[in-house]
């Protein structure tokens, strides 16, 4: 009998947890390291325990810490969610050993699928397609995939296009999987450079039933991370058979190794539905919402349900619709995807908007949200839904310590058209203010005519390019400068009803610059007795510190505008306000290399005095479980290393100096 529920986990998959077990009457007990010690989940946890330190290895990743946790807080089982100690037979061992119900499949069933090379060999005399290692890799095996042996998502993998760059990959590699899961094991196999990822769901109790739930397709990745999930395949829907050859192959991968829980079967396939057996992830996935929604199961319940020794009924229900997933990252996916890091000053998804001046604080425009939290909604009623699950709230803090993603956005639909559309508007119409996302880039997948039509391989950016949706920046930045002189005007102690620079005799605009990445826009305008004055078919009808009304062309269109310290939100659009007149001392000098985040230094390749070459790698810094290559600008000589391997360095830190041609 489970009464209190430990998560070994943080964020919003801690979240997702603690739900059920409170729908369920169960009480939850939260593990926090001393920078999640505010976070959401931390409070809305019965009970919370601090594992002292910073890093996953100081904590999420110490299983002894987490163990202690639970008998101190009086918990009498464990759920790992995923990552971090999920999939750690010897964690799940632990777990049991000390008395505690492990949320999970058997310790033997992790085991045996937490060594990929040794899966695929269980999972080939099991009768499941699976694609061979290369022993040895040859020129004519090239393309390779070099993959980490334990863990996952896309940590530890590197495509290698050359023998020469085989073994520097393969120690990237197994520094990386070393990293984040403690075991440095990699191995090699042939890279299919398009394919369709394409996993299913399975739950299987202690009673011999085993259910394929359905099926999941995450074709669409970076770094060979997923980034769109959704149920049903479009691949599936439309190859005869397929889908019933699957249901097979995952449920003989679970009665193989004698799984009990709630696990995952993927696979990797071609057009003409052919597949071969990938990994078993013997947790909850990231993905599993698109699952419920589409069946109306909660797989958090039903792991629980196993855990106590319940029986599953004999079939698992029939899907119904459609329902995608995005899982939104604090990252610039124009700058190689590199993850932000900062305050994230506001975060709402789906809101009610009342009143034309409904802006945030206003006496019209009160918000709340609309999206349900951590569903799961059932697909019965037959209208869309939306469903965040966020692991953020307004004002929390992205630190460089763990994953970046702050949340998942989940739709159901009647039909896979009307989902994708859904979710795009969603997307465009959430306030996420402060750091950078990948917002923009989804929603450009989302309305593709590639995505809309199916065609999602694993090649999807390599074919179609990193997009975003296009925004109106220089509107926006015209309703900012606009939105700040009403700002001022309200403050303003003396002739405050006066247009911002009035003039009776004009001179000259008022002009303002804001930075967009790495553009610059130049806003100038006059508000004169005949209204605003400024390049193009531009009306003002309206401007207050939290709201500008422009008409464009005879089109009337609304910006709202939020500012921070820095920052300028107006609609999806994060502008900086650019100063004037620089400080001379925040000058660079040439040939600086500054840390793009906070994070640590992981590896430096050079000494002062070293001549290098322009892009030849100098250092690595490691931040949200990934690696970031530090490259020389330009040929040159090591003029500054202001840095030693294991320091840990604030974003802007100037890393080394590399002095070029002449100057050198």
């Amino acid at each position: 009998m489970i009464s209190s529920v430990l998560v070994a986990n943080r964020g919003e998959i801690a979240r997702r947890v603690f739900r059920t077990a409170r729908s369920l009457g169960l009480s939850t007990v939260a593990v926090h390291s001393s920078v999640d010690a505010s976070a959401p989940y931390v409070a809305e946890a019965d009970a919370a325990v601090l594992l002292p330190g910073s890093s996953a290895a100081e904590t999420y990743l110490r299983g002894d810490l987490v163990i202690a946790a639970a008998k101190a807080a009086g918990a009498d089982a464990v759920h790992p969610g995923y990552g971090f100690l999920s999939e750690n037979a010897a964690f799940a061992a632990a777990v049991v050993e000390a008395g505690l119900t492990w949320i999970g499949p058997p310790v033997d069933a992790i085991a045996a699928m937490g060594s990929k090379v040794e899966a695929k060999k269980l999972m080939a005399a099991a009768g499941v397609p699976v694609l061979a290692e290369l022993s040895a890799v040859e020129a004519s095996d090239l393309p390779v995939l070099v993959k980490a042996s334990a863990g996952g998502g896309g940590r530890g993998m590197r495509v290698v296009h050359r023998l020469e760059d085989l073994a520097g990959e393969i120690e990237a590699a197994s520094a990386e999987a070393l990293s984040a899961f403690g075991d440095g094991t990699v191995f090699c196999e042939r890279y299919l450079a398009t394919g369709r990822h394409i996993e299913v769901q399975v739950l299987a109790d202690s009673f011999g039933t085993v259910w394929a739930v359905g099926e999941r397709e995450c074709s669409i990745q970076r770094r060979h991370q997923k980034v769109v999930e959704e149920s049903p395949s479009p691949l599936v829907e439309r190859v005869p058979g397929m889908r019933a050859a699957l249901f097979e192959a995952a449920r003989k991968a679970a009665e193989a190794i004698g799984y009990v829980g709630a696990g995952t079967v993927e696979f990797l396939a071609d057009e003409s539905g052919k597949f071969y057996f990938l990994e078993m992830n013997t947790r909850l996935q990231v993905e599993h919402p698109v699952t419920e929604s589409v069946t109306g199961l909660d797989l958090v319940a039903l792991q629980l349900s196993i855990a106590a020794g319940e029986a599953l009924p004999a079939e698992p229900p029939a899907p119904v619709g459609h329902s995608i997933e995005v899982r939104l990252y604090a990252e610039d996916p124009a700058q190689d995807w590199q993850p932000q890091t900062g305050r994230l000053h506001r975060f709402a998804v789906e809101r009610l908007r009342s009143g034309v001046g409904g802006g945030a604080g206003s006496p019209g425009g009160e918000r709340a949200p609309r999206a349900a939290e951590f569903g799961p909604g059932g697909p019965r009623a037959g209208l869309p839904w939306v469903r965040v699950d966020s692991g953020v709230e307004d004002g929390s803090d992205i630190s460089p310590f763990y994953d970046s993603m702050l949340a998942k956005v989940i739709v159901w639909a009647p039909t896979r058209e009307v989902a994708a559309r859904r979710l795009a508007s969603a997307l465009a119409s959430a306030e996420i203010h402060g750091v950078v996302t990948n917002r923009e880039l989804l929603t450009w997948v989302l309305r593709h005519p590639a995505f809309v039509a199916g065609d999602t391989d694993t090649g999807f950016f390599d074919q179609h390019g990193v997009g975003a949706e296009k925004q109106d920046v220089e509107l926006a930045a015209l309703a900012a400068a606009l939105a700040d002189a009403a700002r001022n005007r309200a403050a303003a102690k003396v002739q405050g009803r006066l247009p911002s620079g009035w003039r009776n005799l004009a001179s000259q605009p008022q002009r303002k610059s804001y930075a967009v990445g790495e553009a610059t826009y130049e806003v100038s305008y006059r508000v004169t007795r005949d209204g605003l004055v400024t390049d193009g078919d531009v009306t003002l009808v309206e401007a207050s510190s939290e709201l500008v009304v422009l008409e464009v062309g005879g089109v009337r269109r609304r910006f709202e505008v939020a500012a921070y310290p820095g920052l300028v939100c107006v609609g999806p659009v994060q502008l900086r306000p650019v100063e004037r007149f620089a400080d001379p001392a925040d000058q660079l000098a040439v040939g600086s290399l500054v840390a793009p985040m906070p994070g640590s230094v992981i590896r430096v390749a050079v000494e002062v005095g070293d001549e290098v070459k322009q892009g030849q790698p100098l250092l690595w810094l490691e931040a949200m479980k990934m690696e970031h290559t530090i490259a020389a600008p330009a040929d040159g000589v090591v003029a500054e290393l202001n840095v030693a391997k294991g320091e840990q360095v604030e974003v802007g830190a100037v890393l080394a100096v590399v002095r070029a041609g002449e100057d050198a």
